[in-house]
């Protein structure tokens, strides 16, 4: 559908500008003027979502926050009885992204027309995840859209949270490191030199570490551009290759198995795993299709290839703990209490307490993550400056007592 720039004024004669998704410009005049607003400018002049980029589009680009506030807005608009195209209209004043409010616009307005709502989502993959629109669709086939959409909003709230921990915790660590890493390239291009310079014309004999740093700050003055053309090479070689299947599944490999963060990254997916096919489980949808749509939300390709021989077995007769029991990436703890839940008709439930256990343990792993992190990073300072005294300073000691 395309998206409208419009320019308009409203009753006080203020200008107002924005975008809005319509099916045609004579449905994106008929849309603004229900708002009361007079229209001075319309054209088709902006990139429908997914398309082309251009600075407007990348500075309000939706972000998972912002699909995590609708939903949970919408899921309580619904759950106070709030007809559909109402609530979509409510929250539409209400966004600030404009991308976001133009999607929601056309969303309201297909609805209007007779869509239903999970086959709108679906028209806008690029903002509306598969295990969104299935939740939702499940929902409208069971007629508890107001509860599905609370189980929806929850989860991705929790989702959320957890990754903005994640985030979180890796901010610090690599501001320093990269600040390390400024003042370090600095320093050896520009202050090394002309001290090394000095302690050169001196004679005598100079330390190892001396040299070393000698011969390292001549290779950065010299080759520096042949070394960021090297360094970008193997940026896009390495972007390339991990676009691959081959490349994706040695890095999801590779992911796991880092000593300290493969285990963190085990528990994530696992967390993620539970989490969705219990929002799909209670929400009606069938075990074999909830597993295929929790394989693309996992996005590890171990995990995905583990999910999709569980389906397999399913399909089969077989119990969905099959293929888990048999796996080195999934605790033993979790195949056996989803064979309980199984036998006792009560996955759901008990996915939901593994979910909750295992989030537990994602955010100890986290805290304790950041309490390793400061003395970490500061022996690595240490290393750093008594490298650095060791390979100028005391040459220079020993240059002025020789006088």
């Amino acid at each position: 559908m395309p998206i409208f720039k419009y320019k308009a004024s409203s009753a006080g004669n203020k200008t107002s500008s924005g975008l809005v998704e319509a099916a045609n410009e004579s449905a994106a005049y008929e849309f603004l003027e229900s708002k009361g607003l007079a229209v001075t400018s319309l054209k088709e002049g902006a990139q429908p979502l997914g398309g082309n980029f251009s600075i407007s589009v990348f500075l309000n680009r939706i972000k998972p926050k912002d699909i995590v506030i609708f939903s949970r807005q919408f899921s309580v608009l619904i759950s106070a009885n709030v007809t559909l195209v109402q609530a979509l209209k409510i929250l539409s004043d209400q966004i600030e992204n404009k991308q976001l409010q133009a999607v929601v616009t056309g969303v309201a307005e297909e609805i209007d027309g007779g869509a239903r709502l999970s086959d709108s989502l679906a028209r806008r993959p690029e903002v509306f995840s598969n295990f969104y629109i299935n939740v939702v669709k499940s929902g409208e086939t069971s007629g508890k859209l107001d509860e599905v959409l609370n189980y929806l909003a929850d989860e991705l709230e929790k989702d959320y949270d957890m990754t903005s921990k994640i985030k979180g915790a890796m901010i610090y660590p690599a501001f320093i490191i990269s600040g390390l890493a400024i003042v370090g390239i600095f320093m050896m291009v520009s202050v090394v030199p002309k001290l090394t310079a000095v302690i050169i014309e001196s004679g005598g004999q100079l330390p190892f570490a001396t040299k070393v740093l000698i011969g390292l700050s001549a290779f950065l003055t010299k080759f520096w551009l042949a070394l960021l053309i090297a360094m970008a090479a193997a940026f896009f070689g390495l972007r390339y290759f991990l676009k691959t299947s081959q490349g994706k599944k040695f890095f999801d490999n590779l992911l796991l198995r880092l000593p300290i963060f493969g285990t963190l990254f085990q528990r994530i997916y696992l967390v993620r795993f539970t989490r969705s096919l219990q929002t799909l489980l209670l929400g009606g949808v069938n075990i074999s299709k909830a597993l295929a749509i929790t394989a693309e939300v996992v996005t590890n390709d171990v995990y995905r290839d583990l999910i999709k021989n569980t389906i397999k077995e399913v399909e089969d007769g077989n119990s969905i703990s099959s293929v888990f029991e048999t796996s080195e990436q999934i605790p033993k703890m979790v195949s056996q209490m989803m064979s309980i839940g199984e036998r006792s008709g009560r996955l759901d439930t008990v996915l939901g307490r593994i979910t909750d256990f295992y989030t537990r343990e994602v955010n100890n792993i986290i805290a304790n993550l950041m309490t390793l992190m400061e003395p970490i990073i500061m022996v690595v300072m240490g290393v750093g400056v008594g490298f650095m005294v060791a390979a100028i300073i005391l040459p220079m000691y020993q240059m002025a007592s020789s006088f």
